[in-house]
């Protein structure tokens, strides 16, 4: 019996179970210390790195202005300083108009119906509001620019923009985006976007049966291509969980930009975001805010939010460098600020599903998530490739949010591959949040290369792989990388977090937040509600700091007239200063100063938000509140796994098949003998299994499950999948030409790891042909069809 049964068992007070839960408290007091030590030390540890090395630049700045000022004689620097001070006033002059003109586009933006920000001409295909269970999305196809060739037989994209507050199309806002670099490929490209206010009654459920239309649809005008690429872009990157996981059959790859799934995931000592639950009451004021907007939460309340996230940047360094640079700026000032401005609201029952099963709840990644009653979500069902971006520089998804779902899915790297999956992960090391979807460099790089492996990805054996992107070769979208395949385990993805011990303070904010609910259901929601109108909401909303400040400056205002007569004058009588003036140098050491005194004060309130979360959350008494919401979702062991009946019954087929399988399994296993795979050999697989016969007669289809079949066979049976190879391949012939398929695909071979060519040894011995490793310099298939039987076709 355990100590926790005998504890169970003794219906009075016992010394023994006093002191052992004494001790345990303890315990957890003393961790919970060690990691508030943790979090302090690094915080500490980044203010004094980052802060001691701007201050030095400050220094800087402040020593070569001081020596441009004394190049100059007393003669001449009240020129200097009146030629300045005009420069100066002309730009802030500008800068204001540039801001009136923002909000004039945002009163123009929101008249008409705040359509989405694409820089591409579009058509809509199909809209949401005229489905049985109606919904404020809509299917966009984007119309190709003038001279692009549109490849209909290609896989189409379907991409689907975040709904977090903002608007839609930053997916596509500019030419440089995700949406460009599909066009360019050639692949038909659909836009998946959203009024600005959901339709009445409108529940996450109703959005995925919708996309899920809509993906039915883009499927119905290209019968002669793959399933769609499906693009999901940070809350979008859920929403193509969801509709994959729902609908298993439906999608092609799915590429998960900045998108978080695991939300209670971060490293101690950074990640500040994932606090705000459990410091600003859990789900409650969101629900108290929906109810103050009439079944509505107005989204710039969440832009709000983002703002506060990097405040430096936000509400000075952006304004500043429009000013520094007002002509050069202003088109691209003003082309962001239109979708950053365009609020969109959300409904009450989405948002509480996004709070109670995602942000606060986290159920998604631990299987726990209900899109409907008594139906629960498993990512497990997905069986499309799963393509994630990351990056270290992101503060809203860090990589751990990102990555840490794949590790609450699967048991290990082995679970992955017995289930046919492949998961590939990119972790890029310092873009921001929304660098991910608006970086002219991201989209020439990452999303080109990504678009590139698409036509590779079903060549991969199921795993768990990093995708490595190396060595630049030319420009633009003609720019070439080398990217690789790296094998990688689970630990591997763990070590982006450190400990996880930490969760269990989330699991206490999760309880906490549904007792808090079902409190305000039952007390305060009925008074809220009954003093809440229409008009009321209405007001609410146009007197909201972050609309108010943008209208303040527009044509609204009885000033407008003056700012836009003071600009043209300015733009009349421009006289720019020489960049080498010394008052230009003190006034950019000023910008940088006082972002710097922003940055430090964001920095000091994190540590304080982190500090006071782990003070609060992590007593003993609230861990034992949240004892019923802190778990792991229970996984079978490896060798359990064997015996599942999918699994004996591929292995049961490990002697029987032909040509395809023998090539397939040999593949495989040469995969297993490198750390990475380079995307020139999948490209070369992939030539064969989907152009050759007599893996061109299996439709995709067929041929993946051909791959995970192999892959479940030399998983758990590899040695006696390399003695059953002359079973698959009868004559010398047959025998032959698969060992010159699997060496063609393999590439030369000075450019082979020893293991690999230790394997590649030892087929040619159980085969009975010769050892000498030739490698053909074409494709063997090309020359001679092989028209062996394959039991999976």
């Amino acid at each position: 019996m355990t100590q926790d049964q005998r504890f169970r068992n003794e219906p009075h007070f016992s010394p023994d179970r006093w002191a052992a839960q004494t001790i345990a408290d303890a315990n957890l007091a003393s961790q919970q210390t060690g990691r508030m030590l943790l979090a302090l030390s690094r915080h500490a540890e980044r203010l004094g790195r980052d802060h001691s090395a701007r201050i030095s630049g400050l220094l800087g700045q402040t020593r070569d202005m001081t020596a441009r000022l004394l190049k100059n004689d007393a003669a001449t620097l009240p020129q200097l300083a009146f030629a300045y001070a005009q420069d100066a006033v002309q730009r802030a002059v500008l800068t204001l108009d540039v801001l009136r003109r923002r909000g004039n586009n945002d009163i123009a933006h929101e008249a008409a119906g705040t359509p989405p920000v694409l820089d591409y001409a579009f058509e809509l295909v199909i809209d949401g509001a005229t489905l049985p269970c109606p919904v404020n999305y809509m299917l966009l196809k984007i119309r190709p620019p003038e001279g692009s060739r549109i490849d209909n037989t290609k896989q189409p994209y379907v991409i689907i923009d975040p709904r977090a507050g903002h608007g839609a199309g930053i997916g596509g806002f500019k030419p440089d985006s995700q949406v460009g670099v599909a066009l360019h490929a050639g692949h038909p490209v659909y836009f998946v976007a959203f009024r600005q206010h959901p339709e009445p009654g409108q529940t996450i459920a109703d959005i995925t049966r919708a996309e899920s239309e809509f993906v039915k649809e883009v499927i119905r005008r290209h019968p002669h291509a793959r399933r769609p690429i499906v693009v999901g872009n940070c809350q979008g990157g859920w929403a193509a969980m969801l509709l994959a996981a729902t609908n298993p059959s439906l999608t092609g790859p799915l590429v998960i930009n900045g998108s978080p799934l695991a939300y209670w995931s971060g490293r101690i000592g950074e990640n500040p975001m994932r606090y705000f639950g459990g410091l600003f009451g859990g789900a409650v004021p969101a629900l108290l805010m929906c109810d103050l907007g009439h079944g509505e939460l107005d989204g710039a309340t969440l832009v709000g939010n983002f703002e506060l996230l990097d405040p430096g940047r936000n509400f000075f360094r952006k304004h500043y460098d429009l000013f520094a640079d007002v002509e050069g700026r202003r088109d691209a000032f003003l082309a962001f600020e239109r979708w950053w401005g365009g609020f969109h609201f959300l409904s009450e029952a989405e948002m509480r599903w996004i709070l109670e099963q995602l942000f606060i709840g986290n159920r998604l990644s631990r299987g726990e998530a209900r899109i409907v009653r008594g139906h629960h979500l498993d990512l497990r069902l997905i069986r499309s490739p799963i393509i994630v971006f990351a990056s270290r520089g992101d503060n809203i998804t860090p990589p751990q949010q990102a990555l840490d779902w794949i590790a609450d899915t699967y048991a290990d790297e082995h679970e992955i591959r017995v289930r046919g999956q492949r998961v590939i992960y990119m972790v890029h090391e310092d873009v921001g949040h929304l660098g991910i979807f608006v970086s002219s460099s991201v989209a020439r790089r990452e999303h080109t290369e990504v678009a590139n492996t698409m036509e590779t990805i079903e060549a991969l054996a199921p795993g768990l792989y990093e995708m490595v992107i190396e060595e630049r070769r030319g420009e633009g979208y003609d720019a070439q990388f080398v990217v690789s395949f790296a094998d990688r385990k689970m630990s591997d993805l763990l070590a982006f977090d450190g400990d996880r011990k930490d969760e269990a303070d989330f699991a206490a904010v999760a309880r906490l937040s549904e007792l808090g609910i079902e409190l305000y259901d039952v007390l305060a929601r009925p008074l809220v509600q009954s003093l809440v109108t229409a008009q009321s909401a209405a007001l609410m909303r146009e007197f909201h700091p972050m609309r108010l400040s943008r209208r303040l400056v527009s044509d609204q205002t009885p000033w407008a007239g003056a700012i836009a007569a003071a600009a043209q004058l300015a733009e009349q009588h421009r006289a720019p200063c020489t960049a080498d003036n010394p008052f230009l140098a003190a006034e950019r050491l000023w910008a940088d100063a006082i972002e710097q005194m922003l940055d430090l004060w964001r920095d000091l309130r994190d540590t304080g938000y982190e500090l006071a979360f782990q003070a609060i959350w992590g007593l003993p008494i609230l861990h034992w509140i949240g004892r019923t919401h802190d778990f792991r979702r229970s996984f079978r062991s490896h060798d359990e796994m064997r015996y599942l009946p999918e699994v004996q019954a591929i292995l049961f087929n490990l002697e029987r098949g032909g040509f395809a399988e023998a090539v397939i399994r040999m593949l495989i296993i040469l995969a297993g003998t490198r750390p990475a795979v380079r995307r020139d050999r999948l490209m070369r697989s992939a030539h064969v299994l989907g152009h050759d016969e007599p893996f061109a007669a299996l439709d995709p289809e067929k041929r993946a499950r051909l791959i995970h079949e192999q892959t479940v066979i030399t998983t758990f049976e590899r040695e006696r999948a390399i003695e059953a190879l002359p079973l698959l391949l009868r004559t010398p012939e047959l025998r032959q030409k698969a060992i010159d398929t699997v060496q063609y695909i393999a590439g030369a071979v000075e450019e082979m790891e020893p293991t690999t060519i230790e394997a590649l040894t030892r087929f040619r011995r159980v085969l009975g042909l010769p050892s000498a490793l030739v490698v053909p310099a074409s494709d063997p298939l090309q020359t001679s069809a092989v028209a062996a039987p394959s039991a999976a076709a």
